[in-house]
């Protein structure tokens, strides 16, 4: 049944797949001399604070009267974007020149708003056939002034769109503000604006299934590969001396073990056992708080096919730049149907751990990660509607995603769930376990669980460590991040050093008659979730210039979801490979 389960989530994801790929980077629109093509206004905010946005409109701009909202996909709403029609109009293929949209007066209050824009350097965004175009409101003069309050504050009143086409169809849109067509918004007093616009028309030979490829070209240029594979050659440098060090003496070492019991069974077999051997009817003793433990397990094992579901979608280049809300929509839709793996590796695992209230152990395995990421989205929701921010979800999403969560992840968690139980499968342990369990020797501090996670976390973040840098910067900045086999490799090098590392810091362990391996090897793996949420302080605080309470509540309060996420999923890695482990080097021996 768990094959069966498996077999039709895989058919979802794949209808998943087709479905956001069918929505091409421009609706496939062709166009005749004159046509209206729509510019789009989607949202403006501080350059800096990039999940601080709000709606186009919340500024004094010239209203077209009635706003018209274009309607969006799910991702695109959980994306901030809040599309409504400018009030440019850009016809195809007509140019012009100076073409005034309105002329208004500016009370002293929306002096202020625009000011105030300037002052934290306010972008905009817009779309136009799918195309994003980018500018800025105005400038701040500080020529000849070191004191802030003489600063001279100016908005821009003149936009030049220049657009290329081919043939019928639209291929790059650029747009440049004119430094010569200024208003000073210094002082708080009433002033006149005359907003404005000009369209130029060129044509390119450029093809339109490539008109995207300008998107990705800034994390294509060669010193940024060069960047990358440096990363990549670095970690992989690293990793491949480190683990072969280790591996060479863990190999030696449980040869000589091997030998070794090996020659006490045909010499002496009164003879006392000791390092790993001597645990031999502890080592498989279940877990204390096997539920929980179980549960981890369950929704690691999800987290897990989640991100390779995510880099099988990336690599087929469903994600290719701005195609707004497809990762977010995916994250959603393939969290949702993977739930099931979630119920039936939690449950099963529980019920070969001789677990009773499996339905328990089902519901801390769906709220295991779900709970405080829905605590934090509340707060920070919350945060958003105060500001009046594009962030904050429209009631109608939120009724959307828990009918998502109500009539397809609780049900595909509960299928799992009995799936598992109905499994029957049991827990293959080499040995026997004794009735009563051995006294753990005194350890010194350094074998103690935290330094234990210190020492374990540290190597995978070593390899990941440069390419964060790039993840952080598309994130939680404006750079656009399309290496994604680059960032495949990267993964599966954390996976294989993660799982080393961890089966190493086991085998220590158990040479030191500690039997409590089970939650330390899931801990030590998952410790590098840790690091990298220490990484987002550096960031923070060293390598950006977000501010404020919103931009930082987001920045830390989402991030601390996602490292608790890879936490899990990198500490069901490091406990998979860790009972592997364990499994192998007792069937090599004759357990009594």
């Amino acid at each position: 049944m768990g094959k069966k389960m498996a077999f039709l989530v895989a058919i979802a994801i794949f209808v998943l797949c087709w479905g956001i790929g069918v929505k091409s980077d421009g609706s496939d629109h062709r166009y005749k001399e004159g046509d209206l093509v729509t510019l789009y206004a989607n949202k403006v905010g501080p350059f800096h604070n990039p999940s601080e946005t709000y709606r186009y409109f919340d500024l004094p701009f010239c209203s077209p009267g009635q706003i018209t909202e274009k309607k969006e996909a799910l991702g695109e709403v959980l994306n901030g974007d809040r599309l409504v029609d400018a009030p440019y109009k850009l016809n195809f293929l007509t140019k012009k020149e100076s073409k005034v949209v309105c002329k208004k007066r500016l009370s002293k209050d929306e002096v202020a708003q625009f000011r105030n824009a300037v002052i934290k350097d306010y972008y905009f965004q817009m779309y136009y056939d799918d195309l994003p175009l980018w500018g800025f409101l105005g400038k701040i003069d500080k020529e000849g002034k070191t004191d802030p309050i003489d600063y001279n504050y100016f908005l821009y009143m003149h936009i030049q769109f220049e657009i290329f086409y081919n043939k019928d169809r639209v291929i790059e849109i650029n747009v440049r503000t004119d430094p010569k067509s200024l208003v000073d918004v210094t002082e708080d007093k009433e002033v006149d604006v005359e907003f404005m616009y000009s369209v130029k028309w060129k044509e390119t030979d450029t093809p339109f299934d490539k008109r995207m490829e300008k998107y990705s070209q800034s994390s294509m240029m060669p010193h940024h590969l060069e960047i990358h594979w440096f990363s990549i050659i670095n970690s992989c440098v690293t990793v491949l001396l480190l683990t072969g060090f280790l591996a060479t003496i863990l190999m030696r070492v449980l040869k000589n073990d091997f030998l070794k019991y090996a020659h006490d069974e045909e010499s002496a077999d009164d003879e006392e056992e000791t390092g790993w051997k001597y645990i031999h009817g502890d080592v498989f003793r279940y877990p204390k708080h096997k539920s929980l433990f179980a549960a981890a397990l369950g929704s690691g094992t999800q987290l897990f096919t989640l991100t390779i579901f995510i880099f099988i979608l990336a690599l087929v280049g469903v994600f290719y730049p701005y195609n707004r809300g497809a990762l977010f929509t995916a994250l959603v839709v393939i969290y949702a149907l993977t739930s099931g793996i979630a119920g039936y590796t939690a449950t099963s695992f529980y019920c070969q751990l001789e677990g009773t209230n499996w339905v328990r152990n089902l519901l801390l395995a769906g709220c295991l990660f779900c709970g405080p990421l829905f605590l934090t989205f509340c707060f920070l929701n919350t945060v958003a509607i105060v500001y009046s921010a594009t962030a904050a979800l429209p009631f109608g999403t939120i009724v959307v995603i828990v009918l998502i969560w109500a009539l397809v992840t609780s049900p595909l968690l509960v299928l799992g769930g009995i799936a598992g139980k109905n499994s029957k499968a049991e827990f293959q342990a080499p040995c026997r376990t004794t009735k009563y369990p051995r006294e753990i020797p005194p350890l010194p501090w350094y074998r103690g669980t935290i330094p234990q996670m210190a020492m374990a976390g540290f190597l995978p973040f070593s390899a990941i460590y440069i390419e964060l840098y790039y993840i952080f910067a598309s994130v939680w900045g404006h750079r656009t991040y399309t290496i994604y086999s680059i960032l495949f490799i990267v993964f599966i090098i954390l996976l294989v050093v993660t799982a080393f590392i961890t089966v190493a810091l086991t085998y220590f362990q158990l040479a030191a008659e500690d039997h409590e391996w089970w939650w330390r090897s899931f801990l030590c793996g998952g410790s590098t979730g840790i690091f990298i949420y220490t990484y987002c302080l550096y960031y923070y605080h060293a390598r950006s210039d977000m501010s404020g309470f919103m931009q930082t509540t987001f920045f830390f309060g989402y991030m601390a979801c996602i490292c608790y996420g890879f936490f899990l999923m990198l500490g069901a890695v490091g406990f998979r490979a860790s009972l592997l482990f364990v499994r192998h080097i007792y069937r090599s021996i004759k357990c009594e």
